[in-house]
């Protein structure tokens, strides 16, 4: 018997319910496995005592990267955890979309703001600032140019909490075709979703958005599917990724670019894909034989 964490937070007024994490550790449970729901930050837990540590729904990783970061290379020491620590320490940045831009990867055009950088901001056309280390469109906003005043005042903001900010020209395809999601695990596909607007015009950076408005299932199309598979070959080290989910948008051009690339905690949707659910459960218990 294979015995396998399934790593999340603590519950709070800001964190959202993960409504996969019962059924995944139910139908583990079923497959023979030795399965439970253990939070990151619980100093009781003892890792070493799993054969496997699956990322799930650590969803306050990104107020306290530093910390969280620290917990991974701990626990990767510990026991096999899914995905790697040094995945986790270069994903939790999103400054990783320089590096996948240089590797030739079409992404979202990204300017980075750190603490201490002059507030330059795009004339003409409506934009985004949210943090580098965030997550369910925490502290992100849209803005057009006439609001520039109260942009700069966002990433003054992020700057005091110590966040680098990102700017980037908001994708007026997102308005029409939303984002699609691609799902990998196992190294193969597993499914696709695709959600509507997550930014609508004027709403305050700092009030809660809903993440995933509007989720559909999708079938990703040949161009789709090339984007997200070059994303995954260009993370450092080629590393071996349990799971993975890749952001895409349509660009000017029409061409999908990856917005995000998710390998830290991605919400699988499973109450969507139910189908997946026995795909997932044989990949979780074949990585934690290995």
């Amino acid at each position: 018997m294979v015995r396998v964490a399934l790593v999340t937070c603590a519950d709070g007024p800001d964190v959202a319910e993960d409504r996969d994490l019962p059924v995944l550790v139910r139908a583990l449970n079923e497959a023979g496995a030795e399965a439970s729901a253990e939070v990151w930050d619980d100093d009781r837990v003892d890792w070493a005592r799993f054969d496997l540590a699956v990322i799930r729904s650590t969803w306050d990783y990104s107020w306290r990267a530093a910390e969280f970061t620290a917990w991974a290379e701990r626990c990767g020491a510990l026991t096999r955890l899914a995905n790697p620590a040094d995945v986790v320490r270069w994903n939790t940045d999103k400054r990783y979309l320089a590096d996948l831009a240089a590797a030739g990867v079409p992404v979202v055009e990204t300017r980075y703001l750190a603490p201490g950088d002059a507030v330059d901001l795009p004339d003409g056309i409506e934009f985004v600032v949210k943090p580098a280390s965030g997550a369910g469109a925490r502290f992100a906003a849209r803005y057009t140019p006439d609001e520039h005043d109260t942009a700069v005042r966002h990433v003054r903001r992020l700057h005091d909490d110590g966040f680098t900010a990102m700017v980037q020209p908001y994708v007026r395809a997102i308005d029409s075709g939303g984002e699609r999601a691609l799902q990998f695990f196992g190294g193969k596909l597993l499914h696709a979703s695709r959600k509507g607007p997550v930014l609508a015009p004027r709403t305050p950076y700092d009030q809660r958005k809903t993440a995933h408005p509007g989720l559909t299932d999708w079938h990703p199309t040949a161009d789709e599917l090339t984007v997200a598979e070059t994303a995954l070959a260009a993370v450092p080290g080629a590393p071996e990724l349990l799971y993975a989910r890749v952001d895409l948008v349509t660009g000017d051009d029409g061409r999908p670019r990856v917005m995000e690339l998710e390998l830290v905690e991605p919400n699988l949707f499973l109450w969507l894909h139910p189908e997946s659910l026995p795909v997932v459960v044989e990949r979780i218990i074949e990585a934690a034989r290995r």
